[in-house]
């Protein structure tokens, strides 16, 4: 029976439930057909109450109802929402649901491939295109009064995030700033951040995920759970959780040999070793899914870090027969791709494996990866959603932010390749790839399933799981375009304020304070250190001094001796022809080889990289008698080389031919496989007749405390001595380094600037206002090809063809044979730009200016160049893809990243060199055709 309520007790629960009706939340919460969670409302009443918020929650907890109902505020208040993102995937699919609720009119679209309704009042675009709009002061943001900033996080990024920095920073006073993040584990110190740069900002941090998470270890034929009690459900219930002891003896056991005696010892040993290792084995990719289908397991994503294995996987499940539709789900499923893809002809779909793709895709199976066409990842986004595919082979590029959860979340392995080695994933990786798993409002719980792998530690993968968090990192750095956009706006004086309220010098700031308190502990232990090498016979830290002295200069003539190697090492290249045969000393090429080229560089001051100047010396073209064609690095001649004999290089080798070359060594080992290189020469060291050592020596032998019984005793306290202050001078001068770091790197920019006439004080030339118009990693190289008139005479191929050299990155690092550049005019502007880039480089080292720390340019990548001038150029899909040897959704971002610099390029030409603007247009547009044309804002 319901307790009645006291007259007073009723009046107030009335007069607050009438309260709530006056507010801009409680007719929101009427657009959902579910209940808002308490970190949702909590947000909501925070920004309704005039102030900023930073929403940290876990993938798929409804963050983003919080910048809806920002959306929503700004509509009813009559003032503009600009509602950003981090990819132009995400871009597109929020403006489809935004332009669902509140119809085309009301909602835009701006990410640089596509521009609609951009006056509306509720605008969506990446992150980019706000920062932008920002530097060039534009109308557009007259009258904003909200600006979401979804997947925040992405300021850790190393390549990208500092575009998050510079917005937060440069958005007017009047905008409220909703931050969504994923769960960090610092969001407080973030929001502490936000508190001190936008005003009052509420931190909501929620950890408990809207549908629990299962975690399983898939091993052989059984199913393990990764927990011996699952009871803390996404942050719900007990905290301490125990490793299946299952789990544990499985991997012991995998581990260990059984020890017998004897011949029946020896086979029952090893029968009980089969049986027991039967348990432990990795199913193929088929039977995981049949197994997942089987237990009610399905839609599940399998990430899988590489795009052939996806595509592999894909194959593997169609060989073994898989079918996951019924005949409706297959009919639905060609109508549905039918058409989505009827713009494309039909000449291209085949070169896109258009008809292998929807047979898996009516078989309800699918890849998701960045070598896809954007409308294939898009139409397998859509049947994903609608359930009718149930079975999508990932990397792990479609865990950031795309809406595409499952039931089921496999991850093949623990570890990837992140550009330079293979390396175990992190917790938050982990945390954001199995945050997939749980669809809300459909499934009652999600599940992740690792398959066990030879050698898993389940405390690991226990460790993985259960770190639920992972710390935001910033990763500002000042770069040319933002150095002369800022001085153009505030002067010097202010944009160095600026760049010192960001959140880099903020957390540099804060950590200071950690490392002041390790100096202290380090002079404690300097104090201990100094009484363990007290000697009574006389002052024995001058001792340990003459010790380490002696040591050094040993080392360094050690060093110089193995810098006259070196040297006549490079002296011997220098003197490499065509047709010698050598033997490469060390390094992974070690053995045999003929000269094709001895990569001399002209003048000997600069070398010669992809048929352009480089800065490392001689770097030899040659033919491993293995039939390998590498090009070798002076790492690889620690000792001169010289050689050992002669042949004649067919006019007809072709290096890029594998019969060519398999003959042509057979021809190398036949002439000089029975040679055996003097690897024993005679050194003579330095040290013997140095006058300096002898006298450290005497010195040394001399001291008083050179005759003391505990010596060596006193030397190993005097060694910790001087090690603990060693490490204690690092520290103290990274204190020094951490104040104003971010200042200091713009001081050295703007140095440079002023030095190459961008700058002249607070004033921002003619120079520097075109380069305040590009934007991208070689900013400053693409301003000073217009400025050098690189590019004027080119057609708008020939154009094409040269920008791509300043957004391309090849994935592979491998430069054995020069890449393909077109020839005449373009080939000449290459080169050009080469040079100009070398020089800056110079320039960059004159002022400090570190690449390594993400400041500066880096070497424009020619491998782009071909592809980009034959498309450009109106060539056939199929040819280019060919000869490009590049997957269609490469090729497409590529082209797409060449559109939007050609763009800025068109802006900021120098009005008397009209004919580059001209060109960049027209390359615009005949780069924009095709699959590079095919987008869609659904």
């Amino acid at each position: 029976m319901t307790e009645e309520l006291s007259p007073a007790e009723a009046y107030a629960a009335a007069k607050l439930r009438a309260a709530e009706q006056r507010t801009a939340l409680a007719p929101f919460r009427e657009l959902y057909d579910f209940g808002l969670d308490p970190f949702q409302i909590e947000a909501c009443q925070a920004l309704e109450a005039g102030k900023g918020v930073l929403v940290a929650a876990p993938t798929g907890s409804g963050k983003t109802i919080v910048g809806e109902f920002a959306v929503h505020l700004a509509l009813e208040q009559g003032r503009k929402c600009f509602y950003t993102t981090p990819i132009k995937a995400l871009s597109n699919q929020k403006y489809a649901d935004l332009v669902k609720r509140y119809g085309p009119g009301r909602v835009g679209l701006l990410t640089g491939d596509n521009s609609v309704n951009a006056d509306a009042p509720v605008v969506v675009m990446t992150t980019e295109v706000l920062r932008n709009m920002l530097y060039a002061g534009s109308q557009a943001l007259s009258g904003l009064g909200y600006v979401v900033m979804d997947e925040v996080h992405y300021l850790s990024d190393r390549f990208r995030g500092a575009v998050w920095e510079e917005v937060i920073i440069h958005l007017p006073e009047s905008v409220t700033l909703v931050s969504l993040s994923a769960t960090v584990s610092n969001a407080e110190e973030f929001g502490d951040w936000l508190d001190t740069v936008r005003g009052d900002t509420e931190v909501i941090v929620s950890e408990s995920r809207p549908v629990p998470l299962w975690q399983h270890v898939l091993a052989g034929r059984r199913v393990y759970d990764l927990f011996e009690e699952e009871t803390d459900h996404g942050g719900r219930g007990s905290s301490r959780r125990e490793v299946n002891p299952d789990l544990v003896r499985l991997a012991r056991m995998e581990n260990t040999r059984p020890l017998t005696r004897g011949r029946r010892g020896r086979e029952a040993g090893r029968e009980r070793e089969r049986r027991q290792r039967s348990r432990i084995w990795t199913p193929g990719r088929p039977e995981v899914i049949e197994r997942l289908d089987a237990d009610g397991l399905l839609p599940a994503i399998t990430f899988i870090f590489s795009r052939a294995g996806c595509e592999a996987a894909v194959q593997q499940c169609l060989y073994a027969g898989l079918r996951l539709n019924d005949e409706e789900g297959r009919r639905r499923v060609r109508e549905i791709v039918e058409e989505r893809t009827a713009s494309i002809p039909q000449g291209d779909l085949h070169v896109l494996g258009y008809y292998e793709w929807l047979e898996a895709l009516e078989r309800g199976i699918a890849a998701h990866h960045a070598g896809m066409l954007p409308t294939f990842k898009e139409v397998v986004e859509e049947l994903f959603v609608r359930g009718l595919v149930k079975a999508v082979f990932a990397t792990e590029t479609l865990a950031l932010g795309i809406n595409m959860p499952a039931r089921t979340v496999v991850l093949e392995k623990l570890v990837k390749w992140n550009g330079e080695q293979h390396a175990d994933i992190t917790p938050g990786e982990y945390t954001q790839l199995t945050g997939r798993a749980g669809r809300r409002g459909i499934d009652v719980e999600g599940h992740a399933v690792v398959l066990w792998q030879r050698g898993m530690d389940p405390a690991h993968l226990a460790g993985l799981a259960g770190t639920r968090t992972y710390p935001l990192r910033s990763s500002f750095k000042p770069s040319y375009n933002m150095a002369v956009n800022l001085v153009d706006q505030f002067g010097r004086h202010r944009s160095r304020e600026l760049l010192e309220t960001s959140f880099a010098q903020f957390q540099a700031d804060r950590s200071v304070v950690g490392i002041s308190r390790q100096v202290q502990r380090n002079e404690e232990g300097l104090d201990g250190y100094r009484e363990g090498m007290t000697c009574h016979l006389g002052d024995f830290e001058e001792y340990a001094r003459l010790r380490r002295d002696l040591k050094d200069r040993e080392n360094d003539l050690a060093k110089q001796g193995a810098a006259q190697r070196r040297a006549a090492a490079a002296t011997a290249l220098e003197k490499l022809k065509p047709g010698d045969v050598i033997h490469v000393p060390t390094g992974k090429f070690a053995g045999l080889a003929l000269v094709l080229d001895p990569g001399v560089p002209a003048g000997r001051t600069n070398g010669h990289r992809g048929g352009f100047e480089y800065h490392d010396g001689p770097r030899p073209l040659v033919l491993t008698a293995e039939r390998q064609v590498k090009r070798l690095a002076s790492m690889d001649f620690p000792v001169p080389v010289e050689p050992l004999e002669r042949m004649r290089i067919p006019k007809s080798f072709n290096p890029r031919s594998p019969q060519s070359r398999r003959d042509l060594a057979s021809a190398l080992r036949t002439k000089a496989g029975h040679i055996t290189p003097d690897r024993h020469r005679k050194q003579r060291s330095g040290a013997a007749d140095d006058r300096e050592i002898s006298r450290l020596r005497a010195e040394l032998r001399a001291h008083p405390c050179h005759g003391c019984s505990d010596r060596e005793d006193h030397a190993r306290w005097a060694e910790r001595y001087h090690r603990l202050q060693r490490d204690t001078r690092q520290l103290e001068r990274r204190i020094e380094g951490r104040t104003n770091t971010i200042a200091r790197t713009f001081d050295r920019i703007v140095a440079l600037l002023t030095e190459l006439d961008y700058l002249r004080g607070d004033e921002v030339t003619e120079h520097g206002k075109r380069l305040a118009r590009l934007y991208g990693e070689l900013d400053l190289l693409a301003s000073e090809c217009l400025r050098a008139r690189v590019w004027e005479g080119l057609g708008p191929a020939e154009l094409a063809a040269c920008v791509s050299a300043l957004v391309y990155e090849s994935r592979q690092t491998d430069d054995a044979v020069a890449p393909k550049v077109p020839s005449g005019g373009v080939k000449a502007a290459l080169g050009e730009m080469v040079r100009i880039w070398g020089r800056l480089d110079g320039l960059e080292e004159d002022f400090r200016i570190n690449q390594a720390e993400g400041v500066g340019q880096r070497e424009p990548d020619l491998g782009f160049a071909w592809a980009a001038f034959q498309w450009a150029s109106g060539k056939e899909l199929d040819e280019v893809l060919r000869e490009a040897e590049m997957p269609a959704g490469d090729f497409v971002r590529w082209c797409k990243q060449v559109i939007d610099v050609l763009g800025q390029i068109a802006a900021a030409a120098p009005r008397e060199d009209s004919t580059v603007a001209k060109n960049a247009r027209k390359a615009v547009e005949a780069t924009l055709r095709g699959v590079v044309a095919y987008s869609s804002v659904s």
